[in-house]
């Protein structure tokens, strides 16, 4: 028993470590529907998540051979090769899905002419569209998690506790990410950058589980080691370059208020 909750609260750990680029996604997809609805949204999404969470955990045990076992074959030697199995298509599908996510919401905001065009309502999505978004997504970043938790212990009602601890915790913060994003919009930027780097993180590991080969060079996965220090290099750099924008706009305002001062004597 001790050994067992020595293992729920390594894997609570693991859950909150790989929840953070879940719950990013989670917080600027429910900003696709109306206001009113958001936190709806969240929540549905993460409830119906961790519980497709725990019967795709059943799954897993049962047929976690079947994952594991290659079905598609790159036969371009010296061009492209690799063995996909359901797993790394998984993986790859994801991280497509994610890089393309982030890049039409950065060429969103970068093209919108006025701003009333960013906040009409009545181009928000279908709510029932957003809600199934998050729920596939959200199996797509526990994959990893439910096999690594599969590699600590056998045990389902620990797996499966700590998938709903969770998902508690996804309730509880997801909602308090999205009003920091509402509060301070600047930072959406940084995190569609940071949802870019995840999509990227994914088609790595992808690569890696079908041992894809591209002209002959192995596709090596990005560590989550280098994940969070790009991350924390990113939040340094929008930090040093808000506060330098501030700066520079009181600088500006001063020289204006003294050439206005200058006009009046």
């Amino acid at each position: 028993m001790a050994e067992n909750i020595i293992t729920l609260l390594m894997l609570i750990l693991l859950q909150i470590v790989l929840g953070f680029d879940n719950l990013l996604y989670i917080s600027l997809e429910s900003k696709k529907v109306a206001k009113e609805k958001q936190a709806y949204v969240r929540k549905m999404g993460i409830l119906m998540a961790v519980g497709l969470r725990i019967a795709l955990l059943f799954v897993l045990i049962s047929v976690i051979d079947y994952f594991k076992d290659p079905i598609i074959h790159l036969p371009f030697d010296g061009v492209a090769e690799g063995h996909f199995n359901i797993h790394s298509l998984i993986v790859l599908v994801g991280g497509i899905f994610i890089i393309y996510t982030a890049m039409k919401e950065i060429w969103h905001m970068v093209g919108v002419n006025h701003l009333n065009d960013d906040i009409d309502e009545t181009k928000k999505k279908p709510v029932g569209k957003v809600v199934f978004a998050i729920v596939i997504m959200n199996l797509v970043f526990s994959f990893d998690s439910i096999l690594s938790a599969m590699a600590l212990t056998d045990v389902f009602w620990v797996m499966a506790t700590a998938i709903i601890i969770g998902g508690l915790l996804m309730l509880w913060l997801a909602d308090k990410v999205a009003v920091f994003l509402e509060r301070n919009r600047m930072y959406e930027v940084l995190g569609l950058f940071i949802l870019f780097i995840v999509g990227i993180m994914l088609l790595t590991e992808g690569g890696h589980l079908a041992e894809l080969k591209l002209f002959g060079n192995h596709i090596t996965p990005m560590s989550k080691t280098t994940f969070y220090f790009v991350i924390v290099i990113l939040v340094i750099i929008d930090i040093v370059q808000s506060k330098y924008q501030k700066k520079l706009i009181a600088l500006k305002e001063r020289e204006e208020k003294k050439d206005e001062n200058k006009e009046e004597a």
